[in-house]
């Protein structure tokens, strides 16, 4: 089977039950992208596909041969940070780390939502969304730390989408 992972050509069999996650890490090497609860629940394993943030436990590989696939070693590298990255090391942004990679390909999609105009269920307007706390935090919501780390994510994502 045909995948592109993080822009590269990527080939492999896997078991149709294999999920993305387990592809991600197990048959591409890819060791960035964690597995939490295995159930959808913590965000831990969010990966980028098509440019749509999605639990990556959740999904079967075989449904995504055909899709970009986009891990946290694809979002940015260490001598170019992504601005997200940059910014959680900035704003101390995890603890642990485990989260981290999950937290930032979160709010790299996030961002871009909010760019292209997407409402959420705390969205004062339909017209023009306002990034404050309170609107981070719920789009951000999906994505648990267990460190408590989450006044300085919201920080950090604050300052990426004022500048």
């Amino acid at each position: 089977m045909h995948f592109s992972i993080n822009g590269a050509a990527f080939e492999a069999e896997p078991d149709i039950r294999t999920s993305l996650l387990d592809l991600v890490r197990e048959h591409a090497g890819l060791s960035g992208t964690k597995k939490g609860c295995d159930h959808g629940q913590c965000g831990a394993c969010t990966v980028l596909v098509n440019g749509r943030r999605i639990n990556s436990c959740l999904t079967l590989a075989v449904m995504h041969q055909d899709d970009e696939i986009v891990t946290i070693e694809g979002i940015g590298k260490a001598d170019a940070l992504h601005p997200v990255q940059a910014a959680f090391i900035k704003h101390d942004g995890f603890q642990c780390g485990f989260c981290t990679p999950g937290q930032i390909c979160s709010a790299v999609a996030m961002l871009d939502e909010v760019k292209a105009g997407w409402a959420s269920h705390v969205s004062d307007s339909l017209d023009a969304v306002t990034l404050d706390d309170d609107e981070i935090s719920e789009r951000m919501s999906g994505n648990l730390c267990r460190c408590s780390a989450y006044p300085n994510i919201v920080d950090a994502i604050r300052e990426v989408a004022e500048a």
